[in-house]
Order: C-alpha cells, then structure tokens, then sequence
C-alpha cells in the first residue's frame, strides 16, 4: 500500500518479522522500536509454549490466561473463521499506532500493507494487486475523522502471507486492526475466481465491525462501504 505525501515526519523501524513504516508529528524511532518489544514478547513467549496458536488455520478456544494481545488475535479471527495469526500484522500496527497517539496528534503505521491512521484530514491508500491491471492505479479515499481506522490488504497472488484464495487483493476497512486483518485474509479465502466476488463481499459485509471491501480479481473489481474509490494513477 502506498499513502500520499504529507508534511509528517517518516521514519521506518524493523524488528524480526515486523517491519513498520511509521509518520508521525515528529521522530519517535526509538520510542516505536519500545513499543514494537513490548507488543512482540508476550506474543512471542505464549507462541513458544503454544505451538498450535502459530499453525492452525482455524480459530483456537479463548485462553483467558494469555496476554491481551493474543486475547485480541483469537477474538478476531473467531469472528471470521481463520487462524489467529492472520490478524497479527494489523494487531501489532493498531497496538504500536494507538500507543504513540501518546506523542503525536497524527499516526499512521504500516505494517506489510496492513495500516493503522488517525489523521485529521481525508487521505488516499493506493492498492497493490500483483499482477492485475488495476495494481497501483485505484485507491481508497478515506476519512478517519480524527478517529483511528484500520485498512488492511491480504492478497493470494503475492507476497509471503498465506492465503487459500486467488484474489489479487482484499482490502477491508474497520476500527480494530485485528479485525481488518483476519477478516481480509477470510475473504480472500473465498475468491477463487470471478464469480466469487459478490458472494464474498455479501458474507463480509455481515461481519459486525466491518465498514469497508475492497476486491481485485485480475481486471474485475467489487467494493462496499463508506469509502470512495479514486485513480491512483
């Protein structure tokens, strides 16, 4: 995903699998960096002593003994039918950007296309769709109006993460970052061609906390929700 220009300050922090690109009102590398440790160590530590959390492709039971982080992962991706590591990447940017609201007024945090904003003002995301003609020449038009939202993409023809579709994106739209993430990974679970553009979209928009889908399968698109799609181009 690419955001447009603005005048806040950009810096990028990486750690393990983790890798943020981060715009805030100032520099808060060092700070992020903290708050990076402090979201990925429990989640690490519960990982190692339950395996299963990291495999499984399906929603694991509550642990009412695990940390609020996995607690956040296993509650989405109960609500979407997938495994709870499908949400880590938009959990671990929504927990990094709601804490450095602490430091400053507006955040945007990427996390490997999975994005947390609070901005003042109405900003376009682009979508990368691989492949497909529509890659990087239309884009979500959203306005977070002043309250954070998440906007996370999950694609079954490129990149590392796993999905069991062929879409060339699923973007979805929603305040919780978990949510947003799981829930593009379970879409995008349910396109395996054309025709599964609409079907997937009238099971997403039933998700309570879903405000926004965005589709792209090669040359065909579906959306829903209280975005406007613009040429990015």
């Amino acid at each position: 995903m690419v955001l447009e220009d603005n005048t806040l300050s950009v810096f990028n922090v990486v750690i393990k699998e983790t890798d943020l690109w981060v715009r805030a009102d100032k520099d808060l590398m060092e700070t992020t960096r903290d708050l990076v440790l402090e979201c990925r160590l429990p989640l690490e530590r519960y990982v190692e002593r339950n395996p299963q959390f990291l495999h499984s492709l399906s929603p694991v039971e509550m642990d009412p003994l695990a940390p609020p982080i996995v607690k956040t992962m296993i509650e989405a991706s109960m609500k979407v039918g997938v495994g709870p590591m499908a949400a880590v990447a938009g959990t671990i940017a929504e927990y990094v950007g709601r804490e450095l609201l602490a430091y400053s007024r507006e955040v945007i945090v990427e996390n490997g296309g999975d994005i947390f904003i609070r901005t003042d003002s109405p900003l376009t995301v682009g979508i990368f769709a691989g492949a497909s003609p529509l890659s990087q020449k239309v884009g979500l038009r959203v306005d977070p109006n002043g309250a954070p939202i998440a906007v996370c993409t999950s694609s079954g023809t490129v990149g590392h993460s796993l999905s069991l579709g062929r879409a060339d994106a699923v973007t979805i739209v929603s305040r919780s970052g978990a949510l947003a993430d799981a829930a593009a990974t379970a879409v995008g679970n349910r396109v395996l061609r054309r025709s599964d553009i609409k079907t997937a979209i009238d099971w997403a928009k039933e998700v309570e906390g879903v405000l926004g889908i965005l589709i792209i399968y090669r040359e065909k698109i579906g959306l829903w929700g209280d975005f406007e799609l613009v040429r990015t181009t």
